[in-house]
This record gives structure tokens, C-alpha cells and sequence, in this order.
């Protein structure tokens, strides 16, 4: 079995009615439980808002620790989940589930399984 990532994200303008975020809620449940009963679950988070966050960057010897989420955009990580699938036609059925559930896009990302020669291949600059 592969894991992935099913990464939710959400704009920083969005809001929603108490009614609509009980519903999400309920939704998110059941699908937590559906991914258990199945053998999918491995892990689910859900972050702060954006603004919360630190970035570290080195620069030389030193490091420059700044305010913000590390992308300026309109839309940030808000929670994921990491699953475990056969195959990635079986995460994206998961994937559909939990857009149907948080009633927003979700991103599907395996994640790495190699070693660091499998690395260097596919980060190399012939690796597209």
C-alpha cells in the first residue's frame, strides 16, 4: 500500500454559517470512520489559521525566522489527511469522499517511497 496525502485547503476570506460548519463537521466524522472501517486511516490534522504560522530560512550561517505563512496567496494549507491506498485510483475515491465532506477541493499527493539514489533521480535536473 502507497500513502497519500489528501491536503485541504481553504481561502482566507472564506466564512461559514454555524449551520454549514456542524454539517462539515458531522460529514468530516463519518468519513474519518468510513476511512477506518476500510483499513485508509493513518492520520488527520487540521491547522490554525495561516497568519499563525513561523517560517525558518537559512541564509549563510544564520537563520531568518519571519511572520506568515511561507506562500503569499489567498488560499493556505488548512488540515489533511494521510491515507493508505492500493493505488492512486483508490485515493482519489477517498479524495472525492472528503471533497464531498469538507465541500472543497482537495490536492492528492503520494507520498516519497524510496531511498536517497531514488531521490537524487527524481529531484535531478533530467527527472521531468
Amino acid at each position: 500500500m502507497t500513502q497519500y496525502l489528501l491536503a485541504l485547503y481553504k481561502a482566507d476570506d472564506e466564512s461559514r454559517s454555524p449551520e454549514q460548519t456542524r454539517q462539515v463537521w458531522e460529514d468530516v466524522n463519518a468519513l474519518g470512520d468510513r476511512m477506518a472501517e476500510a483499513g485508509a486511516f493513518v492520520f488527520q490534522g487540521g491547522l490554525v489559521p495561516a497568519e499563525s504560522a513561523t517560517v525558518v530560512r537559512q541564509s549563510g550561517g544564520d537563520f531568518l525566522i519571519t511572520d506568515g505563512p511561507y506562500p503569499e496567496t489567498k488560499e493556505h494549507l488548512a488540515g489533511f489527511w494521510v491515507i493508505n491506498a492500493a493505488d492512486l485510483d483508490e485515493a482519489l475515491e477517498w479524495a472525492r469522499a472528503t471533497t464531498v465532506a469538507q465541500q472543497r477541493p482537495i490536492e492528492v499527493r503520494p507520498f516519497f517511497d524510496g531511498d536517497l539514489g531514488d531521490a537524487i533521480v527524481a529531484n535531478g535536473p533530467d527527472a521531468q
